[in-house]
């Protein structure tokens, strides 16, 4: 188990721009030729945008995007023609098959959270397609990326068993939570590999994204 803190985030975004991002493995101009995937996750950003602040058109390609609201609204627009406004407890897909532009931006006037994280497909090219799921409540399958999203919400003194995978990525939402014996905070993540069954509890309101990938 390798427990990668919030402080080791690589610092994006811009700023001045209203666009503060926090990026779990080589984003960018940062690169780490140790820390460039774990299973098939490439990525997991935290990003913050300010009120009327976001990300222009921009391409994608051979990869699988979801996106989960922490608070505020995420608003999405891509070239297949979709337009949604995602919210907290949403899940969002964009897979980006063999190319798709999309827009992402705060059109509310209030602050915008969002994880967005990125897989690999198991095969590329394809044609780009995209989905959202609403109030997710099951967990949800990205069988593209051999991999599937849990999302755990837990009460105080609550205990939860993570999912069994070859490769397990947990990221912590928000609340304290106590794993083997770590105790994760916002921001934070765990990154398991070939574990025996592990439980987790939350010293706090908790909220957690959990990745099952084969």
């Amino acid at each position: 188990m390798d427990i990668r803190r919030a402080g080791e985030r690589y610092p994006g975004g811009d700023p001045e721009a209203g666009i503060v991002s926090r990026h779990a493995f080589s984003f960018g101009s940062h690169y780490d030729p140790d820390n460039l995937r774990f299973g098939a996750l490439i990525a997991c950003n935290e990003e913050h945008l300010a009120p009327g602040a976001g990300f222009g058109e921009h391409p994608h390609s051979h990869t699988e995007i979801v996106t989960w609201v922490v608070e505020g609204e995420l608003t999405h627009r891509d070239s297949t023609g979709h337009e949604s406004v995602v919210r907290p407890g949403d899940v969002q897909h964009l897979s980006a098959a063999a190319g798709v532009r999309h827009v992402e931006r705060n059109d509310a006037d209030t602050p915008l959270t969002f994880i967005q994280m990125w897989l690999a497909p198991r095969t590329p090219g394809g044609t780009p397609s995209y989905g959202i799921t609403r109030a997710l409540t099951t967990p949800y399958e990205l069988p593209a990326a051999g991999a599937t999203l849990h999302v755990r919400r837990l009460t105080p003194g609550e205990r939860t068993t993570l999912p069994p995978a070859p490769h397990l990525y947990l990221h912590v939402v928000r609340g304290d939570l106590h794993l083997n014996t770590e105790t994760l905070h916002p921001g934070d993540a765990a990154r398991i590999t070939e574990a025996e069954p592990l439980e987790a509890e939350a010293l706090t309101a908790t909220e957690v994204l959990l990745w099952a990938m084969t």
